[in-house]
């Protein structure tokens, strides 16, 4: 009789499969690659797919982001339960954070709940509040209590709204640290900056409100992750080179892509990674932004 692998067997085999690629490239050789924003399920995409995905851009660890339980994240994922799951069964692999719409009744207590269980921080926190409203407020609160980071999606007039008042927040909670992420936050290196344009074209001036941000608060990090963030980097590499240098303790990489394959034009993941490559030649600043700044920031991605 044929024995059908189980989904444990499957994903062990794409593990032994890959390594053994990964431990005779060059390329990736002692290089040490931690991906601070990945989902499970993202568009469908089985948890299989998702770790030899990982492997094949040569991530040593991931940390899963859920979304919440009455709202998705605009990327149809799973939420706590999938995360926690993949996370308990590679724990080598994986880690996780917990996640929820932040202005429910029952907000507390789910995030507490998988705080306490082994998540490692909060979010991505995309929902549509202000980023300063009572339902921030309480996820910071919780994060203070627990010692955790908050990762946060920006997006003009959508998600973590008002963002040029997230100051108050970073004055607010100084010893939260705060991961923010996407269009409004990378459009924003810019001084010139359009709020209404989520992926800006062209020269950065230097010194706009998220340049600002990250310069004046011990608690402000930033998220390379998706098109947003590659955006950032590719619109002007001159400006780009000096940004990644004066920030350089507090840019982490990200992929956010739901690429089936690793590499090629659709893995914004892979992409991020060679421009990054690209654009810093000190071996030392890229080592900081692709894991030393995650293993200071968010436990248990050692």
């Amino acid at each position: 009789m044929q024995r059908f692998m189980s989904r444990r067997d499957l994903c062990a085999s794409s593990i032994s499969a890959v390594a053994g690629v990964l431990l005779t490239d060059p390329h990736h050789g002692a290089e040490r690659i931690i991906d601070i924003h990945q989902h499970t399920h993202y568009a469908a995409r089985a948890d299989e797919t998702l770790i030899e995905h990982q492997q094949a851009m040569g991530i040593t660890r991931t940390v899963l982001l859920p979304a919440g339980s009455k709202l998705g994240l605009d990327a149809d994922c799973y939420g706590n339960d999938s995360v926690a799951l993949l996370a308990r069964e590679y724990p080598r692999e994986f880690v996780y954070f917990a996640n929820e719409v932040p202005d429910l009744p029952e907000t507390k207590s789910v995030l507490e709940k998988y705080l306490k269980q082994g998540a490692c921080g909060i979010g991505e926190q995309k929902f549509p509040v202000a980023c300063d409203s009572p339902g921030i407020e309480l996820v910071a609160q919780i994060a203070r209590h627990f010692h955790v980071p908050v990762l946060l999606h920006f997006q003009h007039n959508k998600y973590n709204t008002d963002y040029l008042r997230f100051h108050r927040m970073l004055e607010k909670f100084p010893s939260v640290n705060f991961i923010g992420h996407a269009q409004t936050f990378w459009g924003n290196i810019d001084k010139n900056h359009v709020q209404e344009t989520l992926y800006p074209k062209g020269p950065v001036t230097p010194g706009g409100y998220t340049d600002k941000l990250l310069s004046d608060y011990p608690n402000m990090y930033g998220d390379l992750s998706a098109g947003s963030g590659l955006n950032a980097l590719q619109r002007d590499e001159e400006q780009a080179r000096e940004f990644l240098v004066r920030h350089r303790g507090k840019l982490m990489f990200g992929s956010d892509c739901d690429d089936h394959v690793g590499s090629g034009e659709k893995c914004s993941g892979s992409k991020c990674l060679a421009t990054l490559r690209k654009l810093i030649d000190d071996p030392v600043v890229l080592k900081e932004i692709l894991s030393g700044n995650a293993k200071r920031v968010i436990r248990g991605v050692r």
